[in-house]
């Protein structure tokens, strides 16, 4: 007697599992394409990494005539900064870049990284660097551009991006 109810049981648990199994695959439908959000601070980061230093690139691409020089890509021209100069720029965005990454924290704030934007905008303003200066500078958030009072003149990198 005590085997005919264990049968019962094993009966029961397949029935069960096979009832589990169906309902599990006959309603995998495909979820969306979602644009992948960071979802950690590293992540963050990483993005803001990739976003700040790429080359200036046109919000929106030139209608050419036939015939044209179509297959040279666009860039801005920049003043070509000295030896000196460059590596003072370049330490300095660096800098900056690193205070955006801590501005990030929950305690800290902008305030550094807007100064050393401020500071490369006014020493080289028509370098490469001052354009990824007032990149970085549009790229905060609304609220902290109102608290450091960044005019427009400070985030406006014309049809650039």
């Amino acid at each position: 007697m005590s085997t005919f109810w264990l049968k019962m049981a094993g009966i029961v648990v397949v029935i069960l599992g096979v009832i589990v199994l169906v309902s599990v695959f006959s309603s995998s439908e495909p979820e969306p394409e979602r644009e992948h959000k960071p979802k950690t601070f590293y992540e963050q980061i990483e993005k803001d990494d990739e976003k700040l230093r790429a080359d200036p690139e046109l919000k929106r691409p030139l209608v050419r005539k036939q015939g044209s020089e179509a297959d040279k890509p666009v860039k801005p021209q920049f003043e070509k900064l000295s030896l000196e100069d460059e590596l003072q720029a370049q330490k300095l965005y660096e800098w900056a870049l690193s205070q955006r990454k801590m501005g990030r924290l929950p305690v800290l704030g902008y305030k550094k990284m807007v100064d050393a934007c401020r500071e490369i905008i006014e020493r080289w303003p028509n370098s490469e660097y001052a354009f990824k200066a007032k990149r970085m500078l549009a790229d905060i958030p609304a609220r902290y551009r109102r608290q450091y009072g960044i005019t427009e003149e400070e985030i406006d990198i014309g049809d650039w991006k």
